[in-house]
């Protein structure tokens, strides 16, 4: 018999694609608003929360098995008010519930996240990520649990009462304070180095067991240790070796360019196959850091490779870069990607094959499935010496093959995108392409992150405060601090790229409201949501980087830059507060709070600030001759003449030849005249 419902499902409304996707469920879901709390608390039901996102294998296979069956709907709709929640737009409720699972289940969690919330507090009494439709795999099925947890409320109140008053206490106490220690110092920095040396993994990069994450911060982390101590090769060989696997392995798309989020195996070489936007910008800006470094190709072609991708397939027409591809396609996840060797084969001439074929592992047993999913496993030199050819003859048949089969790929039914547009990860790929496209000179990969920029000016930023996301043309949702964060970070980086006094104004104007709305004034750090932020049941102060760096890391590190570049103590100082905040999480796991440690580093050593006045030529040629050099602990601003400069830097004049003004913390030297030389240096 067919279920009748009483309510509307009320997702199509929505600007979430992940809500969207529900929108058409028999479940009378709710987004997360007013209407929905108030009437779970007027009919006295729990809260079924659900927490997904448009990417997520999992969020699909329990909304094909559970919220797609009417028999299961039905339970649903009679026993709870059910909510569905994108992540991707409520970082806000995802950390908070996340959290709430490590208590209760101490495990760590993830998606989807099903959380059973009492209606009057919003405190949840269980927490779980995926059930199945009938038992198995250790778990009870999603029906039975939903019986349970009924009986629980309606049998086990003052339980259920006494659980959320312990939940409540040990919340509030999650948030770190300041230590009242006397000095920072730097050994947080050689603990974290050691804590990572104790995890990598010296045969195939990266660190710990499978799955492996790329854990951008902590490679970027090692590069600066090792720019500031070139006799520890150790480091070096823990970032680039890292890098270099991540590049040769599947989680790479080897065809079409940019990372998968992570990795299932030890080898990189099957990824989960969605591709995230966060990954990308930090990856980006890393890979072209590694190319300064160490001049290896490999580390060129991935930013040719993942830029190129990004202006393709994740750019809006309006400027905005979208989130997220989906790891599935024609409801199997992978199937975007892989091949059979008859099909390649069928592709390329028999030279090709071989070569293609051999290096890409279509020689050995399937890798995926029962199909092959590209992974580099040998070097091409010996494979070309065995052919009886030049290493550059086999290079190109290989990159023929590439666009031969890149080709042929487009064709097939592409996997979901989930074209929403949000503020913080729209900087992270900012801030990737801004610094990739200084380092490899290439402005249209600049262009690309104005555009961005620009949409965000134009969308996401209303009556002087930012916005969440964007879909669609309807921008809402509060700012949450890693949109201001990461925002800032971006601006100073693509300052660098080419200057503009509106971005260096907007950089402010985003530091002003970090310190106005978000700081925890008296016991430092920032909170992760804003004072006028809807009232939750906790608000966070995130110190550790998950699958993306920390904002309060983030915010420390470009507060101290626009601090020292402005000579501006507020921002020091509040970037200060926040080190000392995280203190003890940063003596006490120092590798899990990558952004932090690098704002520590510039704490006890600040950067080199180098401001350069000459002609557009003049500064065209000095950047030419720049940007081979991996300076990390230095800010470099090359500003035309004739260009407008706002007050705080008007010292900064221009003169005859052009001038360098170069600065340490608060300390500068005397003007420097800009030499300019045929030769680049390191």
């Amino acid at each position: 018999m067919t279920h009748q419902f009483q309510f509307k499902n009320r997702l199509s409304e929505t600007t979430s694609p992940y809500l969207q996707q529900h929108a058409n469920n028999p479940v009378e879901w709710w987004p997360w608003c007013d209407e929905a709390l108030e009437l779970a608390r007027s009919s006295n039901r729990p809260i079924l929360l659900s927490i997904g996102y448009s990417a997520c294998h999992w969020c699909h296979v329990m909304a094909h098995e559970s919220f797609e069956d009417e028999e299961t709907a039905a339970m649903m709709n009679r026993l709870f008010v059910n909510i569905k929640v994108d992540r991707e737009e409520r970082p806000d409720l995802d950390k908070i519930y996340q959290q709430v699972h490590q208590f209760l289940s101490q495990r760590p969690g993830g998606w989807p996240l099903t959380v059973f919330l009492a209606p009057d507090d919003l405190m949840p009494f269980f927490a779980g990520t995926y059930f199945p439709s009938s038992a198995r795999y250790g778990m009870i099925s999603f029906k039975e649990l939903m019986l349970r947890l009924d009986d629980a409320w309606k049998n086990q109140q003052q339980a259920i009462r006494d659980q959320s008053q312990s939940l409540s206490a040990s919340l509030s106490q999650m948030n770190p304070a300041d230590q009242g220690i006397a000095v920072l110092d730097a050994s947080p920095l050689q603990k974290g180095r050691q804590q990572l040396a104790d995890s990598f993994d010296k045969r195939h990069g990266g660190f710990g067991q499978a799955p492996k994450f790329p854990h951008a911060t902590n490679i970027e982390f090692l590069m600066r240790l090792y720019a500031g101590n070139t006799a520890d090769r150790a480091v070096s060989t823990m970032a680039l070796l890292t890098l270099q696997r991540m590049a040769l392995g599947g989680i790479y798309d080897q065809l079409g360019g940019g990372f998968c989020r992570y990795s299932t195996d030890e080898q990189w070489m099957i990824p989960h196959f969605e591709k995230m936007l966060y990954d990308n910008g930090p990856l980006l800006a890393l890979y072209a850091d590694a190319w300064s470094l160490s001049a290896n190709p490999l580390y060129a072609q991935v930013c040719e490779q993942t830029a190129e991708w990004v202006i393709r397939e994740m750019q809006s027409p309006e400027g905005g870069y979208y989130s997220t591809l989906d790891a599935d396609s024609e409801g199997e996840e992978g199937k975007f990607y892989i091949w059979t060797p008859a099909e390649v084969e069928a592709l390329l001439s028999l030279q090709q094959y071989r070569l293609f074929a051999k290096l890409y592992g279509l020689d050995k047993k399937p890798n995926f499935e029962g199909v092959w999913h590209l992974h580099t496993f040998t070097d091409l030199a010996p494979l070309a010496a065995d052919e009886g050819m030049a290493l550059e003859e086999a290079q190109q048949l290989i990159d023929e093959s590439q666009q031969i089969l890149f080709a042929e790929r487009s064709k097939r039914i592409h996997p979901g995108r989930d074209e929403k547009i949000l503020t913080s990860w729209n900087a992270l790929m900012i801030r990737g392409m801004a610094r990739a496209g200084r380092i490899f000179l290439k402005p249209e990969w600049i262009a690309s992150a104005e555009q961005s920029l620009e949409f965000i000016r134009s969308s996401l930023w209303r009556e002087h405060r930012l916005l969440a996301t964007s879909k669609d043309g309807k921008s809402h949702l509060n700012a949450y601090l890693d949109d201001y964060a990461f925002l800032i970070d971006a601006l100073l980086e693509l300052l660098q790229a080419r200057w503009s006094s509106r971005d260096l104004e907007f950089a402010i104007e985003l530091a002003d409201i970090l310190l106005s709305h978000f700081e925890d004034e008296e016991q430092g750090g920032f909170f992760f949501t804003s004072d006028d932020h809807e009232k939750l049941v906790h608000n966070p102060k995130p110190m550790s980087d998950d699958s993306m760096p920390s904002g309060n890391g983030i915010a420390a590190f470009a507060l101290q830059r626009l601090g020292f570049l402005l000579g501006d103590l507020r921002y020091l100082d509040a970037a200060e507060r926040t080190l000392r905040s995280a203190w003890g999480g940063l003596m006490q796991l120092p590798h899990a709070h990558g952004a932090l440690l690098m704002a520590l580093e510039e704490q006890l050593n600040p950067p080199e600030i180098l401001i350069v006045r000459g002609s557009e030529e003049q500064l065209a040629q000095w950047r030419a001759q720049q940007h081979r050099s991996y300076h990390p602990a230095r800010m470099v601003l090359t500003i035309a003449d004739d260009a407008e400069v706002p007050e705080t830097l008007a010292d900064k004049k221009p003169k005859p030849g052009g001038v360098i003004y170069r600065c340490r913390g608060t300390h500068c030297e005397a003007p420097q005249a800009l030499l300019i030389t045929t030769d680049a240096h390191r």
